[in-house]
């Protein structure tokens, strides 16, 4: 007996509304993917190819890394080339984020304890006013203060949630609300602690991720894990997935976390079945085969790639279109009913990608 399915809706944290260029964020908008670009800012053409990249595999915001005057002046060139918004990331020199926005930037991302005195404050919120950037405080497990470290007994989740409100603090005292926090941590049990007892204290939008979280196998499971759970109690409203990887990579992960939680859907999915014991056709290479046909697809639907003729069909009869395969035999299927029966296992990639194509052009057409 098939069980049903029956999904707990989750009910997302309420939260102010900012923007960063023209996209939203937190209100009732859906949760935002990001990423950061890993090139030299001061090279436009590398950094402007690596943003297309982004923005081509679903990235909705871009940071790049602010270091010096050149990079500052060069995001004006790179604003002109790209699609998406552009986040300056500054540490500690004020003038840098001032150069940022003066320059083209959407937002900056800051902790406006480490840029100097007030003077340096004010001349940051007023140019974000002025310019109507938001600013993203982010706070890393390594950055929290001396005082608030000795006061802890370490960078903890209650160190990390004081030292982002006061940061916050810093900017509500000169009428500035615009603004998202984030807390990062490369605990994951840390990160969600921290974001949870963040949630309970204010309303502002909150960006989440796991920072040093590793490479892109390592990366993408405690990612997964701890930004999870986050979605799923609510707690969320734009999201980067840090891999020790091309960021490029970040987006497929990103965007197949919050299908699974049901929460956003970019391109089709696709259910392949574990190999076992009866296993008789190469299924592993039928199914990156199959990914690899489907990269670049935008369009939402359900693919199956299965091992078995016998229960394929069945398992997998929500698909849209599946394969399944067996010995010297396979079949190609929509919603669950037979459209294809091939002979010789050679044959069966070629015709699934046959079939494939038409399917496409079939959701093409309307």
């Amino acid at each position: 007996m098939q069980q049903q399915d029956v999904r707990m809706p989750i009910e997302r944290r309420k939260t102010r509304e900012i923007r960063v260029g023209d996209v939203r964020i937190g209100g009732d908008n859906p949760v935002v993917v990001q990423s950061m670009t890993n090139t030299d800012t001061r090279d436009v053409e590398a950094t402007v190819e690596q943003i297309r990249q982004l923005a081509e595999a679903g990235c909705e915001i871009a940071r790049v890394a602010v270091l010096n005057e050149g990079a500052a002046w060069a995001i004006g060139q790179i604003r002109q080339q790209v699609s998406i918004p552009l986040i300056a990331d500054i540490h500690f020199d004020h003038r840098l984020a001032v150069m940022s926005l003066e320059a083209g930037a959407d937002a900056l991302r800051i902790n406006p304890g480490n840029i100097g005195g007030r003077k340096n404050v004010d001349a940051v919120v007023d140019a974000a006013r002025a310019h109507n950037a938001s600013i993203r405080v982010g706070v890393n497990s390594g950055s929290v203060e001396k005082a608030l470290l000795d006061k802890f007994g370490g960078p903890t989740p209650e160190a990390m949630v004081e030292s982002a409100l006061g940061h916050v603090r810093m900017l509500e005292e000169r009428n500035f609300f615009e603004t998202k926090i984030s807390l990062k941590s490369s605990s994951v049990l840390h990160t969600i602690d921290a974001y949870r007892l963040l949630a309970g204290r204010c309303d502002y939008p909150l960006h989440i991720g796991v920072t040093e979280a590793g490479t892109l196998m390592r990366g993408a499971v405690k990612s997964s894990v701890g930004l999870g759970i986050l979605l799923w109690q609510g707690i969320g409203d734009t999201l980067r997935i840090s891999l020790t990887d091309d960021p490029v990579k970040e987006m497929s992960v990103a965007w197949e976390l919050l299908r699974a939680l049901g929460l956003r859907y970019r391109g089709p999915e696709i259910i392949s079945c574990p190999t076992c014991g009866r296993t008789e056709i190469g299924l592993i290479n039928l199914a990156e085969e199959v990914e690899r046909r489907l990269e670049g697809v935008t369009d939402s639907f359900k693919v199956a790639v299965m091992g078995c003729v016998v229960n394929g069909p069945g398992e997998a009869r929500e698909a849209d279109i599946g394969v399944a395969g067996g010995r010297d035999k396979g079949i190609i299927f929509r919603k669950g009913e037979i459209v294809r029966t091939v002979k010789g296992g050679a044959k069966l990639l070629e015709a699934f990608m046959e079939e494939l194509d038409s399917f496409l052009a079939e959701r093409k057409k309307g």
